[in-house]
């Protein structure tokens, strides 16, 4: 009894340090990009099949028209800003020039 009481929490701190040390190292693979493994050794993400890589693609794509997109609402963004922010009175200048340049 007195060897089971001393024993375990010895092993009960190894296993606990066991757990934590494969959540931190699956955690680091994640983070680094490498693949996970499953039980047998094999390749559990990201699995490289051709539909990943074309929804990849796409999702590329998708990604550098919504940056796009987000530029030009920055830009108007700003505009807008300095319209409400600017006094009138530079602003009414800054519209007759425009408009005396169209015409």
């Amino acid at each position: 009894m007195f060897l089971f009481e001393t024993f375990a929490p010895v092993a009960a701190l190894v296993g606990l340090a066991a757990v934590a040390g494969w959540i931190f190292t699956t955690w680091m693979r994640i983070k680094h990009g490498y693949p996970l493994d499953g039980a047998w050794g094999q390749a559990i993400y990201p699995q490289k099949n051709d539909e990943a890589m074309e929804r990849i693609k796409l999702l590329s794509q998708e990604n550098a028209q919504l940056r796009a997109e987000l530029g030009a609402i920055k830009d108007r963004l700003a505009n807008v800003e300095r319209i409400v922010t600017d006094s009138s009175l530079t602003l009414d200048r800054e519209i007759e020039q425009l408009r005396g340049k169209n015409n």
